[in-house]
Formats: structure tokens, C-alpha cells, sequence
């Protein structure tokens, strides 16, 4: 009977510990969420948001993010409902650019930098324009197939259409000041937003942690002069080997005039992480779609049927959940961070929040 007994007993607490593992795992996981389209996010990278000890504010599930105003029903809109959603978001876009307390966040010259962001499609008749760590790749991928040189998405090397001297993607800053006029004022005009500080993340990941397509002058040039100039205490002599941190980026980022000073330092590279409004004018160009990343699984079907070009090519599948908000990851990586140096991000910022609907990020703020 004892044997039988101690027998029962460890299995229990066999039970137990299997428990106790399931428990631990599932909160380990609640950090691995997709997020650049089939690319996992690592669970806890101790080279990225640095917590000194700030008390964080209780994570929310990924699974249940707070509702936002950009975000629609997962069953497909009617078209007419998509067309009064685009409608709403291009009045606020259009009010916001009105706001004058605004102005300095939300309007740019058409500059060049600007010209060199919009991509051409002269057969459609299509100008798109290129906001970095929104899933741009795909769409340029579709852009590419209907300039013929691919019969469908899946076929295009993925080196190729990154390679903008043999992609076929023709810049609108390549035309004559009259060809750009002409194709602005008549042309289908669109771009994608998606939440600015999961952008600023999602930016710092690809460029300072992972850097998949292999484009070292991030680590190389860029990180060390980051932390050369905001990282709080370091020895002269650790910089590479510590790599950024998300705290040096937040810090170079909200430094109104310090940034601008080493942005014409790296040149064309900041593209991944400056606003939406320094990327494509929204307040200067009369864009006919503002797509949105969260909604994108009903945006992305619509906005070829707007353009008119839904029977020639389909955008890429999306994967389940990629394209949701996750406060959990946004909580995450500012948790270590001061509210002061949130402020001033948040001050940067501010006219993307604005113009494209987004709520104010007060869990992080106040």
C-alpha cells in the first residue's frame, strides 16, 4: 500500500511540474510575435530595451489589443464600407494638415527626398509611395508584376526587389518637373501607416538586432555614432561590442535638433525611421488611399480594386495575426525607458499620430 501510495504521490507531483513548465512557456511566448511577414520577433534580446529598474506597466495580452479608431471588423467590408472608411481617414488626414499648432510636423516641401520615396507605374497609372517597416516589399512586388517583367508576386527574388537599378520601379524624381506635375494631379496615389512608435520598433529590430539583408553600415557606422553621442555611460572602448539599444535609438530619435544634425550624417538610411509626413507629404500631395497596417487583410484587396487592377495581380498572403497592433511589444520595449525620453519622441512624432488617427500613446506617456 506504501509503495502505492508514493507512487501516486510522484506522479502528482510529476503533474505538477508539467504544469508549472506549461505556465512558464506560455508567458515566455506572449513575447514571440510575428512581425515582418513570416519573420519571428526573438523572445527577449538583452542588446535591445534596456530596464533599469522603472516599474512597467502590466502587459496586456497580444492576443486582446486595445481597440483602436484604424481598426475594422475582420470579415470583409462591403466596398461601399471601405469607401467610407478611406473617405474618413483622408477628411481627418485633411483637417489635421489644417491644424496650425501642427504645421511644423505635418507639412514638407516636394522635395526630392520626397520625389525619391514614390514609386511610378506608367501602364496602370499608379504612384505609390514607400513608408519602410509598413510591408512596402509587398507591395512593390505587385507594382513589379504589373510592369510585366513577373507574371505573379511569389516568382520575384527577394534581392531583387531591393535592388532599385534592376526592379523596374521607375522614381517619380526621375521624370521632368512636368511629367511629376502631370502624374500627381491624375494618377492613383496611395501609402501605408501603421501605429509610429510599432514602426520605430519594427525599424530597430530589422536595422540594429537582426539586420537580415545583411547591410552592415548599421551596426557599423550608424549604432556606433548613436551611442557615441546619447548612450548615458559607457567605456570609449565598448561600443561595438555592446550594439544599440533600444533606449540610444528612443534618445536620438527625440533629440529635435541633435537628430537633424547626424540624419545628414546617414543620409538616405534614416528613410526607415523619419515620419510619414518627412517621407510623402501627405499635406502637400492629395493622396487618393491611406492604407492602414492593422487593417491591411481589408485594405490590401480594396485598394487594388480602386486602382483597378484587382484582375491583374493579388496581393501576397498574409500571415494570420502579423498585421495586428501589440501593445504588449510597444510596453515592452518602453518599459526601460524614461517618460521624459518618451515625451520627446512622443513630441516628434505627434503629427503621425494626428494625422492618421492613432491614439495617444498615454500608457507610455503619462
Amino acid at each position: 500500500m506504501s509503495k502505492t501510495m508514493r507512487h501516486h504521490w510522484l506522479l502528482l507531483g510529476a503533474c505538477g511540474w508539467v504544469l508549472l513548465i506549461l505556465m512558464f512557456a506560455s508567458k515566455f511566448m506572449n513575447f514571440r510575435a510575428v512581425d515582418d511577414y513570416g519573420e519571428k520577433t526573438d523572445a527577449h534580446s538583452w542588446t535591445e530595451p534596456v530596464n533599469k529598474g522603472v516599474k512597467s506597466t502590466p502587459l496586456s495580452s497580444p492576443e486582446r489589443p486595445a481597440p483602436r479608431p484604424s481598426d475594422l471588423p475582420s470579415v470583409m467590408p462591403a466596398v461601399t464600407e471601405w469607401q467610407s472608411v478611406v473617405e474618413k481617414r483622408i477628411e481627418l488626414l485633411s483637417s489635421v494638415c489644417k491644424n496650425s499648432t501642427l504645421r511644423t510636423l505635418t507639412h514638407v516641401s516636394i522635395s526630392k527626398f520626397v520625389l525619391d520615396r514614390i514609386f511610378v507605374c506608367d501602364k496602370h497609372k499608379i504612384l505609390f509611395c514607400q513608408t519602410p517597416k509598413v510591408g512596402n516589399t509587398q507591395w512593390k512586388k505587385v507594382l513589379i508584376v504589373l510592369n510585366g517583367a513577373f507574371s505573379t508576386v511569389e516568382e520575384i527574388p527577394e534581392n531583387l526587389v531591393h535592388d532599385h537599378e534592376k526592379n523596374g520601379l521607375p522614381r517619380l524624381s526621375s521624370l521632368t518637373p512636368a511629367e511629376i506635375t502631370e502624374r500627381l494631379n491624375t494618377y492613383f496615389k496611395f501609402f501605408i501607416v501603421r501605429d509610429p512608435f510599432e514602426r520605430l520598433i519594427s525599424a530597430f529590430k530589422d536595422k540594429f538586432v537582426k539586420n537580415p539583408r545583411f547591410e552592415p553600415w548599421y551596426k557599423h557606422d550608424i549604432a556606433p555614432a548613436i551611442i557615441r553621442k546619447y548612450r548615458k555611460s559607457h567605456r570609449d572602448n565598448d561600443h561595438a561590442g555592446a550594439g544599440l539599444r533600444f533606449e540610444d535609438f528612443v534618445r536620438y530619435l527625440g533629440d529635435a535638433e541633435g537628430h537633424r544634425r547626424m540624419d545628414r550624417q546617414f543620409g538616405e538610411h534614416i528613410i526607415h525611421w523619419v515620419t510619414y509626413a518627412e517621407l510623402c507629404a501627405p499635406c502637400e500631395i492629395h493622396y487618393s488611399v491611406v492604407g492602414h497596417h492593422e487593417t491591411l487583410e481589408q485594405d490590401a484587396p480594396h485598394i487594388l480594386r480602386a486602382a483597378g487592377i484587382d484582375g491583374l495581380v493579388a496581393y501576397p498572403a498574409i500571415p494570420p495575426g502579423i498585421t495586428r497592433y501589440n501593445r504588449t511589444k510597444v510596453e515592452h520595449y518602453f518599459s526601460g525607458i524614461s517618460k521624459r525620453d518618451i515625451r520627446r519622441l512622443y513630441a516628434r512624432y505627434q503629427g503621425d499620430f494626428h494625422l492618421f488617427g492613432y491614439p495617444t500613446p498615454d500608457f507610455l506617456l503619462n
